[in-house]
């Protein structure tokens, strides 16, 4: 299985190793927007917690329809819903921009990760690849986006 280190991860990535490895995280991201678009007053902490919500929920979709179970929230994603929920103002769009950022640099890296080493007859569909494609530029977007809205915040 890939390991990340210093936020680089090792190749190959295998289908469902790519699979696997979003599933989760897409889950905590849809929870942590659902909080975030309640919770947010900068006006683009607020706009990026919907298209992320959205993206969430559609991530999720495709992996189920391509037989990704959904995973039970690990004890490290409960207590960081929890936090989240217990935060406001400024200090809650910090720690959710953060965590958003984090999420997205993995992302990236796995996608490109899997990309790299793609090749139909050891990683699985084609179709898994195209996904990687689309999802590999929309992760690279989202960190930054990221970072724009951190930059913002923290000016």
């Amino acid at each position: 299985m890939s390991k990340q280190t210093d936020a680089v991860l090792e190749a190959p990535v295998s289908e469902k190793e790519f699979r696997e490895n979003i599933m989760p995280r897409a889950q905590l991201s849809k929870l942590a927007c659902e909080i975030a678009v309640d919770k947010s007053t900068t006006k683009s902490v607020k706009q990026f917690a919907g298209w992320e919500l959205m993206e969430a929920t559609t991530v999720i979709k495709v992996l189920e329809d391509a037989g990704t179970k959904i995973a039970s929230p690990t004890p490290d994603a409960v207590a960081f819903i929890d936090k989240l929920k217990s935060l406001t103002g400024k200090e809650f769009e910090q720690q959710y921009m953060k965590a958003e950022l984090s999420n997205h640099e993995y992302l990236r890296d796995l996608a490109q990760d899997f990309i790299s080493g793609y090749d139909e007859q050891v990683t699985g569909k084609q179709e898994i690849g195209h996904v990687a494609n689309l999802a590999f530029f929309a992760f690279t977007e989202h960190v930054g986006l990221c970072k724009n809205i951190i930059a913002e915040l923290n000016a």
